[in-house]
């Protein structure tokens, strides 16, 4: 309550209106699944394109799985990406992807703890193709430089077999010529080194007619009692730095005369195993280890450091460089990247290689040893939170993002023949319904398994109950852009984006069914009415092909037994209001629990669905026959009081979907009355 203690006039402002409750995205989808390449323990991001589900993992390319054996057993589609694909073509617009990975196990057989320690000295992984004393194959790309430069992919994948080109060059020269008058003579003038930009750490090469070792590598550092720079041959391990007039340079006031001092850096330029894609680029870092800028490392090894300083960087860079061991220097890096640039070149001189660095000299790698791991199966999809190490992975990286509406694993059930499939698919699909209902305002999109009769299905849905899942049969045929061939795809990604297509074009109460499903060319098996009567009322939804109307989706109920919540608009529908009101009565908590603060809930809630009314989302030709809102003493005792609960009682008169169109026609006279 505001004080008046002293004379004055007094401006407040006040509020004559009740809080607005704004509606809530229905349409923000979460896919979990095995990806060519991506991040798999960092937080999954929002993506609003296929080109950026590409930039982030990859393309469509098949998924080569291995046995325990590291053996490869044969190619499998992307269902991930051709999810995506169908997702945003049918009018999907935000969908979060949590990629899943299960490494090899080791020479004994043995699960791996993941994600590896890049950081750990004796982390040393190997490839099952490799004579290495066999540890474990992490599935990272790799390759190494010397004992100093070891580069791996920061993803795993058999797309981490990524190409790294590393160009070395000296920049413009940091040595200059001042005038110094004070011991110039008559004869001639006499000039005093001026140096330009340098920071302590710099690696420098030294073109000079003193007394210079080999190459001409310095390691620079400030002198800050004498302040001077000081110039260390470190590779001799020399006790002391030399100055520039140590170095016996000489000097000239003209641009491109006399000796030079140019700083070294190294420019990584990252591509796609395809080389079809660009990652990135990072200009100039410098090459010493310890190398700092406004007190923060900026090195090529702090750029590509193994824990980022951001979750940004962490789920983009797609190189880690591991520390080199303590004492390692900038002259020691590029040595090491001398050394493996002529021997990439037979023939080459060092003179060769100092002559090119103005331009710049490039090395090329390609990381090797990438590899998609296992299948992964049931405990894969479920993911775990290790709270010692700050990540999450699968389903319960999808936890953390309150959005999602949507939820589905598309190619959960892509291998159902054995027994083994079979117990992990129908596992995956009890892990995504546990998913959506202990999440609350998600529903889980199931996909049928491949090439299953109508008696397959039906024992499928037998296993299933849930008001919170709807099941969808059979797996849809598009073109692959990929192969060029016909392809049958699990249907969840087609019909998460037509649940946002609806959602956009029309609401989320009106049934995502009688939509056209607009990548299809035809279904795996085409339904007619007869098989559809069988399946439907069990709350199996179809795809179906009508002459004139094209491929559509022909179904819209749960796989609840509750005939309450048949219908998969109204299970949406209930979620999004429930959301709604949960995020846009925040403002009541800890507000006075008494008649003011109940007239103002009850008119924020019935402002809220008036509106709703209005849109045609509740049946009744008045708003006091399409829904009511209580919250006063006959809705709280005097315990709750005490206990500090305020309860609303709401009741709403949803539409339902008109599944069944019945006219009834019979013959009439024209005498009759009706």
């Amino acid at each position: 309550m505001p004080e008046y203690l002293a004379p004055g006039v007094y401006v407040e402002e006040t509020s004559f209106r009740s809080k607005s409750i704004e509606g809530v995205s229905t349409t923000t989808t979460g896919f979990v699944g095995p990806a060519r390449y991506g991040p798999v323990f960092q937080p999954a991001d929002v993506l609003t394109s296929l080109a950026d589900f590409e930039r982030v993992h990859a393309g469509g390319g098949r998924l080569r799985f291995r046995d325990e054996s590291g053996t490869e057993t044969g190619e499998t589609d992307n269902f991930l990406w051709h999810a995506a694909r169908g997702f945003f073509a049918e009018g999907g617009r935000r969908l979060y992807v949590a990629r899943i990975f299960r490494p090899l196990p080791d020479s004994t057989g043995a699960e791996q703890t993941y994600p590896p320690n890049f950081a750990d000295p004796s982390y040393t992984p190997f490839n099952h193709d490799s004579t290495e004393a066999p540890l474990w194959d992490d599935g990272h790309g790799r390759s190494q430089i010397g004992s100093l430069l070891n580069i791996r992919s920061r993803f795993p994948g058999q797309a981490s077999n990524l190409i790294v080109r590393l160009r070395v060059r000296a920049g413009q020269s940091v040595l200059g010529a001042e005038l110094d008058a004070a011991r110039s003579t008559p004869s001639g003038p006499v000039y005093r080194p001026k140096l330009g930009a340098l920071m302590h750490g710099d690696v420098v090469w030294i073109e000079g007619s003193g007394s210079l070792p080999a190459g001409g590598y310095f390691q620079v550092e400030r002198d800050r009692v004498a302040d001077v720079w000081r110039f260390f041959d470190v590779l001799n391990s020399l006790p002391t730095g030399r100055t520039v007039e140590e170095l016996g340079l000489v000097l000239s006031p003209n641009r491109g005369e006399g000796d030079s001092i140019r700083v070294v850096t190294v420019t990584v330029n990252v591509l796609s195993d395809d080389r079809d894609h660009d990652l990135g680029s990072w200009a100039d870092l410098p090459l010493d280890p310890g190398h700092q800028r406004s007190g923060s490392s900026d090195s090529l090894f702090a750029r590509f450091e193994v824990a980022p300083s951001s979750i940004a960087e962490a789920r983009s860079l797609p190189l880690v460089m591991a520390p080199p061991p303590a004492g390692t220097n900038g002259v020691q890096i590029l040595e090491a990247l001398q050394t493996q640039w002529l021997a990439d070149h037979p023939g080459a001189t060092t003179q060769d290689w100092l002559e090119g660095l103005e331009l710049g000299n490039d090395l090329e790698l390609i990381l090797q040893g990438g590899n998609d791991g296992q299948r992964p199966g049931a405990v894969e999809y479920e993911g775990r939170a290790d709270d010692t190490a700050d990540f999450k992975t699968g389903l319960r990286q999808l936890e953390d993002v309150e959005d999602i509406s949507i939820v589905a694993a598309p190619g959960c059930t892509a291998q159902y023949d054995s027994e083994n499939d079979r117990n992990q698919a129908n596992a995956t699909l009890g892990l995504l319904i546990g998913h959506a209902e202990r999440m609350r305002y998600r529903i889980a999109v199931l996909d049928s398994p491949p090439a299953q009769s109508l008696a397959d299905v039906r024992n499928i849905r037998a296993k299933l109950d849930s008001k919170h899942a709807a099941l969808y049969y059979p797996w849809v045929t598009v073109l692959d852009p990929v192969s060029r061939r016909e392809l049958n795809l699990p249907p969840s990604g087609f019909v998460s984006g037509i649940y946002a297509r609806n959602d956009i074009q029309r609401a989320v109460w009106k049934a995502p069914a009688n939509e056209v499903v607009t990548l299809a060319i035809g279904f795996e098996q085409l339904l007619n009415k007869g098989q559809q009567e069988v399946l439907n009322p069990l709350g199996i939804n179809c795809f179906r092909f009508f002459e004139g109307r094209g491929f559509r989706l022909w179904g819209a109920r749960t796989i609840s037994s509750d005939p309450e919540w048949k219908y998969v608009n109204l299970r949406r529908y209930f979620a999004y209001l429930e959301r709604s009101i949960d995020k846009g009565t925040q403002w009541a908590v800890f507000e006075p629990n008494g008649d003011q603060l109940w007239a103002n809930v009850r008119r924020t809630i019935e402002d809220f669905l008036l509106n709703e009314w209005q849109q045609g989302a509740l049946l009744g030709d008045k708003p006091e026959k399409a829904f009511f809102v209580k919250c006063d003493r006959s809705t709280m005792s005097q315990n709750d009081l005490d206990n500090g609960r305020l309860i609303c009682l709401i009741g709403i008169a949803p539409v339902k979907p008109a599944e069944f169109v019945i006219f009834r026609i019979g013959q009439w006279t024209a005498d009759r009355k009706v």
